[in-house]
Protein backbone atom coordinates (compact mmCIF):
# COMPACT_ATOMS: atom_id res chain seq x y z
CA UNK A 1 0.00 0.00 0.00
CA UNK A 2 1.26 3.22 -0.86
CA UNK A 3 1.76 6.13 1.47
CA UNK A 4 -1.60 7.67 2.55
CA UNK A 5 -1.85 10.56 4.23
CA UNK A 6 -4.26 10.55 7.19
CA UNK A 7 -6.02 13.48 9.34
CA UNK A 8 -7.09 12.27 13.01
CA UNK A 9 -8.82 13.97 15.31
CA UNK A 10 -8.63 13.95 19.23
CA UNK A 11 -4.99 12.61 18.75
CA UNK A 12 -3.24 13.12 21.59
CA UNK A 13 -4.84 10.65 24.05
CA UNK A 14 -6.36 7.24 24.35
CA UNK A 15 -7.58 5.34 21.36
CA UNK A 16 -6.49 8.51 19.20
CA UNK A 17 -2.86 8.43 20.46
CA UNK A 18 -2.50 4.79 20.06
CA UNK A 19 -3.78 4.79 16.48
CA UNK A 20 -1.82 7.93 15.69
CA UNK A 21 1.34 6.07 16.90
CA UNK A 22 0.57 2.82 14.44
CA UNK A 23 0.01 4.83 11.42
CA UNK A 24 2.83 6.34 11.82
CA UNK A 25 4.85 3.44 12.44
CA UNK A 26 3.49 1.67 9.25
CA UNK A 27 5.31 5.17 7.70
CA UNK A 28 1.79 7.28 6.34
CA UNK A 29 2.06 11.16 6.93
CA UNK A 30 -0.49 12.36 10.11
CA UNK A 31 -1.92 15.14 10.48
CA UNK A 32 -3.07 15.34 14.03
CA UNK A 33 -6.27 17.72 14.83
CA UNK A 34 -5.90 18.40 18.94
CA UNK A 35 -6.57 21.02 21.26
CA UNK A 36 -2.92 21.27 23.00
CA UNK A 37 -0.33 21.44 20.52
CA UNK A 38 2.27 20.63 23.05
CA UNK A 39 0.73 17.16 24.06
CA UNK A 40 2.45 15.89 20.93
CA UNK A 41 5.42 17.09 21.49
CA UNK A 42 7.63 13.68 22.45
CA UNK A 43 5.69 12.21 19.21
CA UNK A 44 6.83 14.63 17.00
CA UNK A 45 10.27 14.23 17.98
CA UNK A 46 10.08 10.54 17.03
CA UNK A 47 8.86 11.54 13.80
CA UNK A 48 9.64 14.95 12.95
CA UNK A 49 9.48 13.98 9.08
CA UNK A 50 5.70 12.43 8.81
CA UNK A 51 3.86 13.88 12.21
CA UNK A 52 2.24 17.64 11.70
CA UNK A 53 0.51 19.05 14.13
CA UNK A 54 -2.30 20.99 14.08
CA UNK A 55 -4.35 22.93 16.50
CA UNK A 56 -7.79 22.93 16.07
CA UNK A 57 -10.90 23.59 18.06
CA UNK A 58 -13.88 21.24 16.19
CA UNK A 59 -16.46 23.07 17.64
CA UNK A 60 -15.08 26.16 15.69
CA UNK A 61 -16.33 25.39 12.11
CA UNK A 62 -14.40 28.09 10.55
CA UNK A 63 -11.31 26.39 11.72
CA UNK A 64 -12.27 22.80 10.65
CA UNK A 65 -12.48 24.68 6.90
CA UNK A 66 -9.20 25.95 7.28
CA UNK A 67 -7.14 22.85 8.54
CA UNK A 68 -8.82 20.98 5.62
CA UNK A 69 -7.94 23.69 3.09
CA UNK A 70 -4.39 23.45 4.41
CA UNK A 71 -4.41 19.27 3.52
CA UNK A 72 -6.37 19.15 0.36
CA UNK A 73 -4.00 15.81 -0.46
CA UNK A 74 -5.83 13.68 2.86
CA UNK A 75 -6.62 10.10 2.24
CA UNK A 76 -7.58 9.02 5.43
CA UNK A 77 -10.24 11.12 7.66
CA UNK A 78 -10.56 9.50 11.39
CA UNK A 79 -13.41 11.65 13.50
CA UNK A 80 -12.30 9.92 16.75
CA UNK A 81 -12.45 12.69 19.24
CA UNK A 82 -14.80 12.71 21.82
CA UNK A 83 -16.38 12.59 25.48
CA UNK A 84 -19.48 12.23 27.64
CA UNK A 85 -21.04 14.00 29.97
CA UNK A 86 -22.44 11.27 32.26
CA UNK A 87 -25.75 11.86 34.29
CA UNK A 88 -29.72 12.15 34.46
CA UNK A 89 -30.74 14.27 31.80
CA UNK A 90 -32.83 16.43 34.28
CA UNK A 91 -29.30 16.78 36.12
CA UNK A 92 -27.74 18.24 32.64
CA UNK A 93 -27.27 21.96 32.08
CA UNK A 94 -28.22 23.37 28.62
CA UNK A 95 -23.83 24.09 28.88
CA UNK A 96 -24.08 20.01 28.79
CA UNK A 97 -26.93 19.24 26.42
CA UNK A 98 -25.27 21.80 23.22
CA UNK A 99 -21.67 20.94 24.40
CA UNK A 100 -22.47 16.87 23.96
CA UNK A 101 -23.82 17.28 20.76
CA UNK A 102 -21.68 19.76 19.60
CA UNK A 103 -18.21 17.56 20.37
CA UNK A 104 -20.04 14.21 19.45
CA UNK A 105 -22.01 15.38 16.52
CA UNK A 106 -21.63 18.60 15.13
CA UNK A 107 -18.13 18.61 14.84
CA UNK A 108 -17.51 15.07 12.88
CA UNK A 109 -19.72 16.26 10.47
CA UNK A 110 -18.47 19.52 9.93
CA UNK A 111 -14.85 17.40 9.33
CA UNK A 112 -16.60 15.09 6.75
CA UNK A 113 -17.84 17.56 4.88
CA UNK A 114 -14.35 19.87 5.36
CA UNK A 115 -12.71 16.95 3.66
CA UNK A 116 -15.30 15.23 1.32
CA UNK A 117 -14.81 17.53 -1.66
CA UNK A 118 -11.27 16.78 -2.18
CA UNK A 119 -11.64 13.34 -1.46
CA UNK A 120 -14.73 12.96 -3.79
CA UNK A 121 -12.54 14.63 -6.79
CA UNK A 122 -9.93 12.21 -7.16
CA UNK A 123 -12.36 9.40 -6.62
CA UNK A 124 -10.46 7.31 -3.33
CA UNK A 125 -10.44 8.07 -0.02
CA UNK A 126 -11.75 6.60 3.78
CA UNK A 127 -13.94 8.53 6.49
CA UNK A 128 -13.38 6.22 9.58
CA UNK A 129 -16.32 7.30 11.94
CA UNK A 130 -15.10 5.99 15.59
CA UNK A 131 -18.81 6.13 17.40
CA UNK A 132 -19.07 3.30 20.45
CA UNK A 133 -20.93 0.55 21.62
CA UNK A 134 -23.12 2.95 22.24
CA UNK A 135 -23.80 4.04 19.18
CA UNK A 136 -26.42 1.40 18.99
CA UNK A 137 -27.24 0.51 22.65
CA UNK A 138 -28.26 2.80 25.23
CA UNK A 139 -27.78 3.07 28.90
CA UNK A 140 -28.99 5.43 31.74
CA UNK A 141 -26.78 8.09 32.48
CA UNK A 142 -25.51 9.29 28.60
CA UNK A 143 -28.73 10.58 27.11
CA UNK A 144 -27.05 13.00 25.11
CA UNK A 145 -23.85 11.32 24.08
CA UNK A 146 -25.97 8.19 23.25
CA UNK A 147 -28.20 10.92 21.51
CA UNK A 148 -25.07 12.16 19.18
CA UNK A 149 -23.27 9.21 18.83
CA UNK A 150 -26.91 7.52 17.97
CA UNK A 151 -26.53 10.46 15.28
CA UNK A 152 -23.51 9.80 14.28
CA UNK A 153 -24.23 6.54 13.07
CA UNK A 154 -27.14 7.35 11.16
CA UNK A 155 -25.17 10.01 9.30
CA UNK A 156 -22.63 8.01 8.85
CA UNK A 157 -24.72 5.17 7.11
CA UNK A 158 -25.96 7.36 5.27
CA UNK A 159 -23.29 9.65 3.81
CA UNK A 160 -21.89 5.80 2.83
CA UNK A 161 -24.58 5.09 0.78
CA UNK A 162 -23.99 8.64 -1.28
CA UNK A 163 -20.05 8.89 -1.54
CA UNK A 164 -19.23 5.24 -2.34
CA UNK A 165 -19.72 4.85 -5.77
CA UNK A 166 -17.09 8.40 -5.78
CA UNK A 167 -14.67 5.40 -4.75
CA UNK A 168 -14.77 6.71 -1.42
CA UNK A 169 -15.08 3.99 1.88
CA UNK A 170 -16.95 4.75 5.45
CA UNK A 171 -15.76 2.77 8.90
CA UNK A 172 -17.74 2.87 11.61
CA UNK A 173 -15.53 1.59 14.74
CA UNK A 174 -18.05 0.57 17.54
CA UNK A 175 -15.51 0.42 20.86
CA UNK A 176 -16.42 -1.01 24.02
CA UNK A 177 -14.66 0.20 27.26
CA UNK A 178 -11.02 0.42 27.29
CA UNK A 179 -8.07 1.22 28.89
CA UNK A 180 -7.75 5.25 28.33
CA UNK A 181 -8.72 7.91 30.25
CA UNK A 182 -12.07 7.93 29.22
CA UNK A 183 -13.78 7.45 32.34
CA UNK A 184 -11.28 10.20 33.77
CA UNK A 185 -12.13 12.48 31.23
CA UNK A 186 -15.94 11.81 32.07
CA UNK A 187 -17.43 14.75 33.02
CA UNK A 188 -20.70 14.46 35.89
CA UNK A 189 -23.73 16.17 36.29
CA UNK A 190 -24.55 17.55 39.62
CA UNK A 191 -26.27 14.73 41.30
CA UNK A 192 -29.87 15.74 42.24
CA UNK A 193 -31.43 13.65 45.24
CA UNK A 194 -34.18 12.84 43.48
CA UNK A 195 -31.67 10.19 41.29
CA UNK A 196 -29.42 9.07 44.43
CA UNK A 197 -30.82 5.98 44.46
CA UNK A 198 -31.98 5.72 40.68
CA UNK A 199 -30.96 3.70 37.88
CA UNK A 200 -28.45 6.44 37.08
CA UNK A 201 -27.31 7.06 40.38
CA UNK A 202 -26.59 3.46 40.69
CA UNK A 203 -24.88 3.48 37.27
CA UNK A 204 -23.08 6.73 38.59
CA UNK A 205 -21.50 5.12 41.45
CA UNK A 206 -20.21 1.61 40.19
CA UNK A 207 -18.70 3.58 36.77
CA UNK A 208 -16.72 6.21 39.61
CA UNK A 209 -15.44 2.80 41.77
CA UNK A 210 -14.92 0.36 39.17
CA UNK A 211 -14.88 2.00 35.88
CA UNK A 212 -11.00 1.73 34.98
CA UNK A 213 -10.37 -1.84 36.60
CA UNK A 214 -13.36 -2.92 34.54
CA UNK A 215 -12.15 -1.83 31.41
CA UNK A 216 -11.04 -4.15 28.76
CA UNK A 217 -9.79 -3.32 25.16
CA UNK A 218 -6.46 -2.63 24.76
CA UNK A 219 -6.32 0.36 22.63
CA UNK A 220 -3.20 -0.60 21.47
CA UNK A 221 -4.92 -3.35 20.18
CA UNK A 222 -7.73 -1.51 19.04
CA UNK A 223 -5.66 0.69 16.96
CA UNK A 224 -4.17 -2.44 15.49
CA UNK A 225 -7.72 -3.24 14.49
CA UNK A 226 -8.19 -0.48 13.45
CA UNK A 227 -5.53 -0.03 10.64
CA UNK A 228 -6.21 -3.39 9.32
CA UNK A 229 -10.00 -2.73 8.43
CA UNK A 230 -9.00 0.96 7.05
CA UNK A 231 -6.53 -1.24 4.65
CA UNK A 232 -9.05 -3.92 3.22
CA UNK A 233 -10.34 -3.06 -0.21
CA UNK A 234 -13.92 -3.99 1.00
CA UNK A 235 -14.36 -3.14 4.77
CA UNK A 236 -17.38 -4.13 6.70
CA UNK A 237 -19.90 -0.62 7.48
CA UNK A 238 -19.51 -1.57 11.19
CA UNK A 239 -16.83 -2.92 13.28
CA UNK A 240 -17.20 -3.91 17.53
CA UNK A 241 -14.08 -3.96 18.76
CA UNK A 242 -14.48 -5.40 22.84
CA UNK A 243 -15.87 -8.27 23.71
CA UNK A 244 -18.22 -6.34 26.24
CA UNK A 245 -19.30 -4.42 23.15
CA UNK A 246 -20.17 -7.70 21.21
CA UNK A 247 -21.98 -9.17 24.06
CA UNK A 248 -24.20 -5.82 24.68
CA UNK A 249 -25.16 -5.38 21.10
CA UNK A 250 -26.01 -9.16 20.35
CA UNK A 251 -28.33 -9.22 22.77
CA UNK A 252 -29.73 -5.96 21.88
CA UNK A 253 -29.75 -7.13 18.03
CA UNK A 254 -31.25 -10.35 19.18
CA UNK A 255 -34.17 -8.75 21.74
CA UNK A 256 -34.99 -6.03 18.92
CA UNK A 257 -35.38 -8.51 16.49
CA UNK A 258 -37.94 -10.82 18.27
CA UNK A 259 -39.67 -7.77 19.08
CA UNK A 260 -40.11 -6.28 15.83
CA UNK A 261 -41.13 -9.90 14.42
CA UNK A 262 -43.88 -9.74 16.80
CA UNK A 263 -45.29 -6.66 15.71
CA UNK A 264 -45.56 -7.63 11.98
CA UNK A 265 -49.52 -8.33 12.27
CA UNK A 266 -49.82 -4.44 13.44
CA UNK A 267 -47.62 -3.18 11.30
CA UNK A 268 -49.56 -4.82 8.43
CA UNK A 269 -53.06 -3.87 9.80
CA UNK A 270 -53.05 -0.19 9.21
CA UNK A 271 -51.60 -0.11 5.30
CA UNK A 272 -54.52 0.39 2.22
CA UNK A 273 -55.07 -2.62 0.38
CA UNK A 274 -52.90 -3.09 -2.57
CA UNK A 275 -50.25 -0.27 -1.92
CA UNK A 276 -46.34 -1.30 -0.70
CA UNK A 277 -45.48 1.66 0.83
CA UNK A 278 -42.09 3.54 0.73
CA UNK A 279 -39.55 0.76 0.35
CA UNK A 280 -36.09 2.47 -1.74
CA UNK A 281 -34.05 -0.50 -3.72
Amino acid sequence: MSNQKWFITGASGGLGLALTEKVLAQGHPVVAAVRRVEAMQALKQAYPDLLQVESVDLADHEQVRAAAARHPDVDVVVNNAGGAVIGAMEEMSDADIEQQIALNLLAPIHVTRAFLGALRAKKRGTFIHVTSVGGRAAFPGGALYHAAKFGLEGFAEAVSQEIAEFGIKTIIIEPGSMKTDFVANIRWTTELDEYKDSAVGKLRRWIAENGDAYASGDPVKMADAIYAVSQMSEPPLRTVLGGDAYSVLETGYTGSLAALQAQKNIAESVMFEGKTGFVPE
